[in-house]
C-alpha cells in the first residue's frame, strides 16, 4: 500500500496496483483490430470502442498521476529525477521516429529513380511555395516556443498570471498552426497515394501535425491545472514535460521546413 505523505521511510514511490495498463492494452488492441477491419470494408464500431477506451484510460491514468504528485506528495525530488529521465528517453524515441520519415524522404530525393523522371520533385508534381503558408506556420510555431518559455519563467518566479497568459497564447498559436496546416492539406496539388513525393511529404508533415495537436492538448491540460492552483516554482514536472515536448515539436518543424519545403521544392520557388 502507498503510505501517506510524510510517513515514507524513503524518497521513492512504490506505485499501487493499477488497472490502467491492461485496460489501455485492451483498448489499443481493439483500436488496431477495428481500424484494420474498417479499412477492409468492415464496421467501424470496434475502432470507435477502442478509441473511447484508450481516451478514457489516458484521462484516468494521468488523473491518478496528478493526484500522486499534487495531492499525495509522492513525487519527491528523486522521483522527479526519474520522471525527467523517462521524458528524455521518450523524446529520444520520438527523434528516431522522425528520423525514419526523413530517411524515406532523402532516400527518394537524393537519388531519384527513372520511375519519377530521375529528378526531384518528380515530373508533374506542383509543390508548395515554402515562403507562403509554410513560412507563416514556421513563424507561428517559433512564436509559440517563446510564449511557452515565457510561461515557464513566470512559473519559476511565482507569477501565476504570467503562467496562465503564456499558456493561453501558446495554446492559441498551436491551434492556429493546426488550422493553417489543415487548410494547406485541403489545397494540396498532390495526393498521398499519387506517388513517392506525396507519400513522404504527408507522412512527415502529417505526423508532425499530429504531434502539434497532442502537444496542444498537453498544454491545455496544464492550463486547466494552472487555474486549479497546481504547479509550484520548485515542483512542476507536469508543465516542464509539456514545455520540453513543445520545444521538440518546434525543432522538428524547423528541419521539416528547410528540408522538405525549401530544399525539397527543387528551387522551383
Amino acid at each position: 500500500m502507498a503510505q501517506t505523505h510524510g510517513a515514507r521511510p524513503h524518497d521513492y514511490h512504490l506505485v499501487d496496483p493499477s488497472p490502467w495498463p491492461i485496460i489501455g492494452a485492451i483498448g489499443a488492441g481493439a483500436l488496431t483490430f477495428g481500424m484494420v477491419m474498417w479499412m477492409h470494408g468492415g464496421t467501424a464500431w470496434i475502432a470507435v470502442i477502442g478509441t473511447l477506451i484508450v481516451l478514457y484510460t489516458m484521462f484516468a491514468w494521468f488523473r491518478d498521476v496528478v493526484a500522486e504528485g499534487e495531492h499525495q506528495g509522492h513525487h519527491t525530488p528523486v522521483v522527479q529525477l526519474g520522471l525527467r529521465y523517462g521524458m528524455l528517453l521518450f523524446i529520444a524515441s520520438e527523434v528516431m521516429f522522425f528520423v525514419a520519415w526523413f530517411w524515406a524522404f532523402f532516400d527518394s530525393s537524393l537519388r531519384p529513380t527513372a520511375h519519377v523522371g530521375s529528378t526531384w520533385p518528380p515530373q508533374g508534381i506542383e509543390v508548395f511555395d515554402p515562403w507562403h503558408l509554410p513560412f507563416v506556420n514556421t513563424l507561428i510555431l517559433l512564436t509559440s516556443g517563446t510564449t511557452v518559455t515565457w510561461a515557464h519563467h513566470a512559473l519559476r518566479e511565482g507569477d501565476r498570471k504570467g503562467l496562465i497568459n503564456g499558456l493561453w497564447l501558446t495554446v492559441i498559436l498551436g491551434a492556429l498552426f493546426t488550422a493553417v496546416q489543415a487548410y494547406e492539406y485541403m489545397h494540396a496539388p498532390f495526393t498521398f497515394s499519387g506517388g513517392i513525393y506525396g507519400s513522404t511529404f504527408f507522412m512527415a508533415t502529417g505526423f508532425h501535425g499530429a504531434h502539434v495537436l497532442i502537444g496542444t492538448i498537453f498544454l491545455i491540460v496544464c492550463l486547466v491545472r494552472s487555474y486549479a492552483g497546481h504547479f509550484k516554482p520548485d515542483h512542476h514536472f507536469g508543465f516542464e514535460a509539456a514545455a520540453w515536448y513543445w520545444h521538440f515539436v518546434d525543432v522538428v518543424w524547423i528541419f521539416l521546413f528547410f528540408c522538405i519545403y525549401v530544399w525539397g521544392s527543387g528551387g522551383r520557388y
